[in-house]
């Protein structure tokens, strides 16, 4: 009998996410890679630089495999300690740059992480992590003499460039990212070279539409897979210039996308509901936007044709997660983006709707049958550091349960109505917050909207609805309830209501309903 092939064992072919940067460099060295302020890098210039910063980081004794923790914001620097990590063949853990001291140190000492790299704004916290962790501490950006911490800007002027990034097995892990889940301690999902690599080529040959030469918007937090993949890694890879925004508001994308002329906008929803609260105070409008992508939670109906309407832009919706490097399903460029769908798998991917109630295997409903969102493909992640019972629960049969409902059509065109955690049931009867959140977007008066289930003692659980109304809107809490009474069931309209000047929102700019919850409950017992 034959045995199979070992992984790793029995192949020699290599790989890197570094790649990314070095080819292009090779291919349009002159071209702006980066754009950040009034700081422009050609893609030769950030080679170079990622070169040198990794020449410091081998002086050190990182290398294959060598786990290094980036605290960095979204400007040129992440993208040089980032391609420098990889071209050692070492691991990057990204830090969310909002994480206080003990978090800091939680992330440092789960992923093992040799080193951190900080930038100077995030030093209070950063340091403080750092010592607790009993983890070496460099820094970025921060001012000559300005610190006791050792700056990589001085160590890489002294150093030797390294020639070019260490080749790595497909399967050797590349990045580190840590989940925000909704309950316990966050996990860390490693990605391998190979998921990420096969990712961007997926997402450039047939997924987006992004070429050389776009500018695109590099809002979104690098930290995070959205950014990361999508923008940075793709970006780089297609010879397009990204412009980073190292702190978001709608007004300065607004201000970004006109001054740099971007035509390709990514974003979250609440980045898209931002822009059109800032169009009301900015009338100029963009001449240049060709195309728009959305992900990292569903996007309201209502806000997709405002924005058609403001904008004069199609936003084309897609769905991943951390643990799908992330695309799994898009609204494919060359056909018309399907409203309220998150489009079709993408290429090698299958997705599919499994029943959600049994746990230990995967069992395949019909078409058009509602049920948890399952994938296998070359985007799935290698698992959950050092939690292999995760790791088990969330990978079954070679599928990733994503613990999100929804449903699949004939074309193969995906919904997702929420996830599994935040239906709510009510006297009974499921409620899934999507269908409420679509009815309530399309108040005039309302900017954002949230929906989750609260504990009732007779229904079992209420329905509750958190929104942010338009500056000066008179709209009152009952007009709110009427509003919703008059357009759903009686079982699901919200009867509790609450006003709110913004949302909690997570790494990806997700609104977090676990905190709305847990402030609810908090003023119930009050």
């Amino acid at each position: 009998m034959n045995q199979a092939a070992q992984p790793g064992k029995d192949a020699f072919g290599t790989i890197s996410v570094a790649a990314i940067l070095a080819e292009s460099a090779k291919r349009f060295p002159q071209d702006t890679a980066l754009v950040v302020g009034d700081e422009h890098t050609s893609f030769s210039e950030l080679w170079d630089q990622t070169r040198a910063y990794a020449g410091a980081l081998r002086a050190r004794g990182i290398g294959p495999g060598s786990r290094v923790a980036v605290l960095i914001p979204n400007v040129a620097d992440f993208a040089r300690c980032y391609y420098a990590i990889l071209a050692l063949g070492g691991v990057v853990v990204p830090l969310h740059a909002l994480l206080k001291g003990h978090e800091i140190e939680y992330v440092l000492q789960d992923s093992g992480a040799e080193l951190l790299i900080c930038a100077a704004p995030l030093l209070g916290e950063g340091a403080k992590g750092a010592q607790a962790a009993g983890v070496e501490l460099l820094t970025v950006l921060v001012p000559e003499g300005g610190a006791e911490a050792a700056r990589v800007e001085d160590e890489s002027a002294a150093a030797e460039p390294i020639p070019s990034y260490v080749p790595c097995a497909p399967e050797d892990t590349a990045t580190i990212l840590y989940t925000s889940g909704t309950t316990g301690k966050p996990k860390g999902a490693l990605g391998s070279h190979f998921a990420l690599v096969e990712q961007v080529n997926t997402l450039l040959t047939s997924t987006f539409d992004v070429r050389r030469g776009d500018v695109l918007f590099g809002g979104l937090p690098l930290f995070h897979t959205f950014g990361q993949t999508c923008v940075l890694n793709a970006g780089i890879r297609a010879g397009a210039t990204i412009v980073l925004l190292p702190k978001f508001t709608g007004a300065a994308a607004l201000e970004a996308v006109n001054q740099h002329k971007i035509n390709v906008f990514f974003g979250v929803p609440t980045m898209y509901i931002a822009l059109l609260e800032a169009a009301k105070e900015n009338p100029e409008r963009p001449t240049a936007l060709r195309y728009c992508i959305s992900g990292g939670a569903s996007l309201p109906l209502a806000v997709m044709d405002r924005f058609r309407e403001v904008y004069d832009s199609e936003i084309y919706e897609g769905y991943g997660l951390t643990e799908t490097s992330p695309v799994a399903s898009f609204n494919h460029v060359g056909v018309p983006p399907r409203p309220g769908t998150v489009g079709t798998a993408v290429w090698g991917v299958d997705v599919e709707i499994a029943r959600p109630e049994v746990t230990d295997s995967i069992e395949l409903l019909p078409t058009g049958e509602l049920g948890e969102l399952v994938v296998r493909g070359h985007n799935l992640f290698k698992g959950y550091l050092n939690r292999p019972d995760a790791t088990a629960e969330a990978v079954v049969d070679g599928w990733f349960r994503t613990g999100d409902l929804g449903t699949k059509d004939e074309e193969g065109y995906l919904r997702i109505l929420d996830r599994k955690k935040e239906m709510i049931i009510r006297n009974g009867y499921n409620v899934y917050p999507r269908e409420v959140e679509e009815v309530f977007s399309a108040h005039p008066d309302v900017v954002s909207v949230a929906v989750y289930g609260v504990d009732h003692e007779v229904h079992g659980q209420e329905i509750a609805a958190a929104v942010v109304l338009t500056p000066g809107s008179t709209i009152t809490k009952k007009g709110l309830l009427e509003y919703g009474s008059e357009r759903l069931a009686a079982y699901k309209y919200p009867r509790v209501i609450k006003v709110m000047d913004a949302f909690p929102t997570g790494p990806s700019g997700k609104i977090l309903k676990r905190e709305l919850i847990a402030h609810h409950n908090e003023d119930k017992t009050a």
